[in-house]
């Protein structure tokens, strides 16, 4: 279950989006997830399901990779679905007990999942075709107008994204220790939640010294490197928009737009 986690990863392929600026799927990322908080309806939702759909095969990242990492969030899309579709006010539809389901609930539900659904797909489709350098200097140069008002731009950008490439590297992590546990012995799925919650002490231990010890390893090999944080540094590579990105900003209007229509007055 842990290695269905697709979040933080980068999938290396050759593709159109995997050659657009950074700032680009930054910036459509963050509209992309504004788009659903604004449409309302389920016909907005098909709008931004198949602009998502669109994406995904022009990054030509696997859509059985993209199913996978739909895995680790079962339990939590199960969990808020089920607490809408019974506890949301409405005309009943069938009643069992005390238990109801109104029409309501169902229709705040089925939003709530594929809400759900395609706000963590949307996510994943940034980091799996953006590298974390790039994902950096993306970051630095659309946060730097807050450096005019002494926010430390490139310190925060650069622990976002180390956030973000230490995810798949976790829980990695996490996965061999649970296994290196369960070869002695420990029980991590049977007795009641307290139970469970006491067998996982043995696993956090470790887990957190893991961490600890990778971040005291990468600030030396930084410090090792002269890093000194971001005054005075130069790149290598800088960002430069070309006409693809143009390309990219329009077809990101014309979704906004047309998601925003459909779902509010279409």
């Amino acid at each position: 279950m842990l290695r269905d986690i697709t979040l933080g990863q980068y999938y290396q392929t050759e593709s159109p989006i995997h050659r657009l600026d950074p700032r680009v799927k930054l910036v459509a990322t963050i509209c992309f997830i504004v788009s659903l908080f604004l449409v309302g309806g389920f016909a907005g939702f098909a709008v931004a399901a198949l602009f998502l759909f669109l994406v995904i095969k022009l990054a030509r990242v696997p859509l059985r990779f993209m199913l996978r990492g739909m895995k680790s969030i079962i339990f939590i899309l199960l969990f808020a679905v089920v607490f809408n579709l019974f506890l949301t006010p409405g005309e009943v539809l069938a009643s069992f007990w005390i238990i109801q389901i109104t029409r309501e609930g169902v229709r705040v539900a089925a939003i709530l999942a594929i809400r759900l659904l395609l706000l963590i797909a949307g996510s994943s489709v940034m980091t799996l075709t953006t590298t974390p350098n790039n994902l950096t200097d993306g970051m630095e140069k659309l946060m730097k107008p807050l450096g005019l008002v002494r926010v430390p731009v490139h310190e925060v950008a650069m622990m976002m994204s180390i956030a973000l490439r230490f995810i798949p590297i976790l829980l990695e992590e996490t996965d061999k220790i649970m296994k290196a546990q369960i070869a002695r012995g420990a029980d991590f799925e049977s007795g009641n939640i307290i139970k469970k919650a006491k067998s996982l002490v043995p696993l956090l231990v470790p887990l957190f010294i893991s961490a600890f010890r990778r971040a005291n390893d990468l600030a030396m090999a930084m410090e090792a490197r002269c890093y000194r944080g971001g005054d005075g540094r130069t790149k290598m590579k800088p960002l430069i928009y070309r006409r693809r990105d143009g390309v990219a900003y329009l077809c990101l209007v014309v979704y906004m737009i047309a998601a925003i229509w459909v779902g509010r007055w279409g």
